[in-house]
């Protein structure tokens, strides 16, 4: 495109390790840089999180903004929204797309400041159940509605996730983009040598929960299902591959297990956690559309989880997994089945390896985004129209 090329700046708050930090990275290495000239800008991680850009992604340039993080703190917003303006006054991007809440409050109105042309925000979930009193979720959708009206495009990681939105008020239908996760998983070891590595029997049932230890994925409700698998099953051995402010309490209350349960913290090398284990659970409150999910899939595993958010949209019950209510009595039982019944446990597997791929590949969501992109700039006449006539065409 020569001097054609469209300026994007992304904005996202942290880049933790989770589906919006994996999104961003997918997006600027996939997106050709000789049609889009990409900045990224984000904050540091808060206690307990891993930096996605220091533990897999050293190559990604991204431009740290002092104050951007996850926590509301008025002097620090002030200050972080103060940097954002100037850098898109220096910048001047075509379009600014944001990620995750406090991005998409202080990226949006750092557009709106900077006079951006374009301001694209994308959901990877939403904050209207289970994170907030009810006092705090109104406030939220209250400046969720105002953003949204100065939006010009609102992409939604699921269709749950969009309906949620629009019922609760936040944007109009014909703003919103339903465009899936989509990431990669490298290969995997095979299973005797990640055993192995992790410290693992070679014959043990081994299931794993890979993503943030808080309150809303409901680690309490994991060890409730632990235990229940255990009484069943008790050679099995659980693994938690990740971080957060009750992975202490986590450890703490999994005394009674008997070292059945291996903490592992953040870990580079996730196909190993994949490789090692026989299913995914995930016991979460909420979910947008959980990338541990897509990765087990991609792995080749079936998952037993709670029927919340996006997780439908992600895991087909009964063909790729087992999908329940919140009830660990449920969940455990879902376990217990696939651990002992191998051939439903192996096809579930197949048929979840065949369905991800398909639906839930970097290649898809670059595709997707640069679709939206490509229309974005024909609509503005920065492109001509024949970009997109050829693409009909084809």
């Amino acid at each position: 495109m020569g001097n054609r090329r469209i300026r994007v700046m992304r904005v996202i708050a942290r880049m933790n390790v989770g589906g919006p930090a994996l999104q961003v990275t997918a997006l600027t290495r996939g997106l050709d840089p000789e049609v889009f000239d990409h900045r990224v800008l984000c904050g540091r991680v808060g206690p307990g999180e891993a930096d996605y850009v220091a533990l897999c992604a050293p190559d990604l340039g991204v431009q740290r903004v002092p104050g951007l993080g996850s926590s509301v703190r008025p002097a620090d917003d002030v200050r972080a929204l103060a940097a954002l303006t100037s850098a898109m006054r220096e910048f001047r991007p075509h379009i600014v797309h944001t990620h995750t809440a406090k991005a998409g409050v202080l990226g949006r109105t750092a557009a709106l400041l900077a006079g951006v042309p374009v301001r694209v925000h994308t959901f990877h979930g939403h904050l209207l159940h289970g994170y907030f009193s009810p006092p705090k979720t109104r406030a939220i959708v209250y400046t969720e509605r105002a953003l949204a009206a100065r939006t010009d495009h609102l992409v939604a990681v699921g269709g749950k996730v969009r309906d949620d939105l629009i019922s609760a008020g936040i944007g109009r239908p014909g703003q919103f983009h339903v465009v899936p996760p989509g990431t990669d998983l490298g290969p995997l070891p095979d299973r005797a040598t990640a055993r192995r590595a992790l410290g693992l029997p070679a014959d043990a049932p081994v299931v794993a929960y890979v993503g943030r230890v808080t309150g809303i994925k409901r680690p309490d409700r994991f060890l409730d299902v632990a235990r229940a698998v255990r009484r069943e099953i008790p050679a099995v051995r659980f693994l938690v591959c990740g971080d957060g402010d009750l992975l202490p309490e986590l450890i703490a209350a999994a005394g009674d297990l008997g070292g059945a349960l291996l903490a592992l913290g953040w870990r580079a090398d996730v196909e190993t956690i994949y490789a090692a284990a026989d299913l995914v659970l995930l016991t979460s409150d909420n979910e947008g559309m959980p990338i541990s999910l897509i990765e087990a899939g991609l792995a080749g595993l079936p998952v037993v989880a709670t029927r919340v958010g996006g997780v439908p949209e992600v895991v087909q019950d009964g063909v790729t997994g087992l999908l329940a209510t919140t009830r660990p009595p449920e969940l455990a039982a879902h376990t217990v089945r696939l651990l002992r019944e191998e051939r439903l446990r192996l096809r579930m597997g197949r048929h979840a390896r065949a369905w991800t791929a398909e639906r839930f590949s970097a290649d898809r969501l670059v595709a997707d985004i640069r679709e939206l992109y490509t229309s974005i700039a024909v609509g503005k006449g920065w492109w001509p129209a024949s970009l997109l006539e050829e693409k009909e065409s084809r």
